[in-house]
């Protein structure tokens, strides 16, 4: 097990800022529960207010779930442009079924992805990431 900290956390909004030099979102979509502080911190270091979150279980613990429970999806206006963001990329399951639902919802609007952490076997790859995942990762704000 990995131990991801706070000062890594906060060097990493740094980096994946830099990633995102080339795309301007005009929403920050942050899937809870591990994407919301990813998803703070990185629309406080782009001076983003409009941040939302969704709500999204496939795993209970460390156990995953047969199906994904995508719910508290929020509205989001025509022509946005909009980062969904989560902790970790594992699968790419919970990715892929919440691009799927949000493109359905909102064929006029633009999504693109971001993850800290990712597996190269996912079903699907962030469009901006920073870390491979190749051991399971405790993140600071879980308990």
């Amino acid at each position: 097990m990995y131990y991801y900290n706070f000062d890594e956390f906060t060097t990493d909004i740094n980096h994946f800022s830099e990633q995102l030099k080339t795309y301007k979102p005009d929403v920050i979509l942050a899937i809870a529960r591990g994407g919301v502080t990813f998803g703070h911190f990185l629309a406080e270091k782009l001076n983003l207010r409009e941040l939302y979150t969704l709500n999204s279980i496939h795993y209970n613990d460390t156990i995953k779930l047969d199906g994904i429970n995508i719910y508290n999806i929020p509205k989001i206006p025509d022509n946005t442009q909009v980062l969904v963001v989560d902790d970790i990329v594992d699968s790419g399951d919970t990715m892929l079924a919440v691009l799927t639902k949000l493109r359905h919802l909102n064929p006029k609007c633009v999504f693109k992805t971001g993850a800290i952490f990712y597996k190269t076997d996912a079903l699907y790859q962030p469009d901006f990431k920073l870390h491979l995942a190749d051991d399971w990762i405790h993140f600071f704000w879980n308990q």
